[in-house]
């Protein structure tokens, strides 16, 4: 199988690495030091348990050079692929299908969704269409990540733990594609089911990602804080169940109780989201992939989401501070 890894930082670098050392034809397409150190010696992994493997055999090129590949593998943030999408496009042959690995709702959410939104744009996704005129829908396979990774070097990715690739057909058929996906996932010691309902996996991690994300950045706390703390934990269960009736108004049932969710996240620990690593670090915030498009398709379905919004307005204001200045600058009292 001829394969593409669309970003090699921590999630696309572990996926392709694995794919790579079980003698899969891998490229990675990258950029910068990432490009030079894969082409200059291959991609190095280091596991859960400390062991290094390089992925000698695998290759590297830039966004735009053309390619015909069996499966194209989008590792990269939501509100970095409209930008790579042209980029993308070269990648796609007549049978290519692309694996789309983002956090919170796809552009593709409503491709083949019976009912009153089947096909409709989700805008927060794909603002001006560029998204879906450059990697149609019908190429799409989805795909829920749960493995945690690290990018700690050019060309290296340390695995923290995890390694879990949920696919599914839009339509929540077993195709003989998703099949071959999962096949090949699996034969580099990874597990990767075939969901009948991948939206179900994707609203569900994404339920989690809606409050837990927001709430860490703007208090700085971690996920047992946040549960642990009776208001916070309370605000958890009411952005929760917004979220839920959003879910159900779309036909997407999430099969698990709020309670279970928010004891799930106490038991990881204290543990920083993603969101609250990137305040700390300055970096942009994934905030409209992970909460405004939960926002756009409450309002497609004229779902009072008070708490939620409440919670987007204030991590808004934060993601714009931080755009104008970098960082925020937290003072102590000595």
């Amino acid at each position: 199988m001829k394969i593409a890894v669309v970003g090699a930082g921590a999630i696309g670098g572990f996926l392709g690495a694995r794919l790579a050392l079980a003698g899969q034809d891998v490229t990675f397409i990258a950029r910068g030091a990432n490009l030079t150190a894969i082409r200059q010696g291959g991609f190095r992994l280091i596991e859960a348990d400390g062991a290094e493997r390089t992925a000698a055999s695998a290759k590297a090129a830039p966004i735009g050079e053309p390619g015909d590949y069996d499966v194209v593998f989008l590792a990269v943030k939501a509100q970095q692929v409209a930008g790579l999408a042209a980029g993308v496009s070269r990648l796609i042959g007549p049978t290519t299908a692309v694996v789309t690995l983002q956090n919170g709702v796809p552009w593709w959410f409503f491709h083949k969704l019976a009912g009153p939104y089947e096909d409709r744009p989700v805008h927060i996704a794909d603002p001006d269409g560029l998204i879906a005129a450059k990697i149609p829908a019908e190429r799409v396979i989805g795909a829920v990540v749960y493995p945690a990774a690290e990018l700690v070097g050019p060309g290296v990715v340390r695995v923290v733990e995890g390694d879990r690739f949920s696919l599914g057909e839009p339509d929540g058929t077993r195709s003989e594609r998703v099949r071959a996906v999962s096949e090949a996932l699996t034969r580099s010691g990874l597990k990767a089911p075939v969901s009948s309902d991948i939206r179900a996996e994707i609203w569900l991690k994404l339920w989690g990602n809606v409050v837990f994300n927001p709430v860490s950045a703007l208090t700085h706390a971690t996920l047992v804080d946040i549960c642990r703390f009776p208001p916070t934990r309370a605000l958890a269960a009411a952005m929760m169940a917004e979220a839920q009736a959003v879910a159900e108004k779309l036909g997407v049932r999430v099969r698990l109780s709020i309670e279970k969710r928010i004891a799930g996240a106490e038991a990881v620990g204290a543990h920083k989201t993603s969101m609250l690593q990137d305040v700390e670090s300055g970096r942009p915030l994934e905030l409209e992939t992970l909460v405004g498009s939960v926002v756009e398709l409450a309002r497609l379905t004229e779902t009072p989401t008070p708490a939620i919004d409440a919670v987007y307005a204030c991590a808004s204001l934060l993601a714009r501070t931080l755009g104008d200045d970098g960082r925020l600058a937290i003072q102590r009292r000595s």
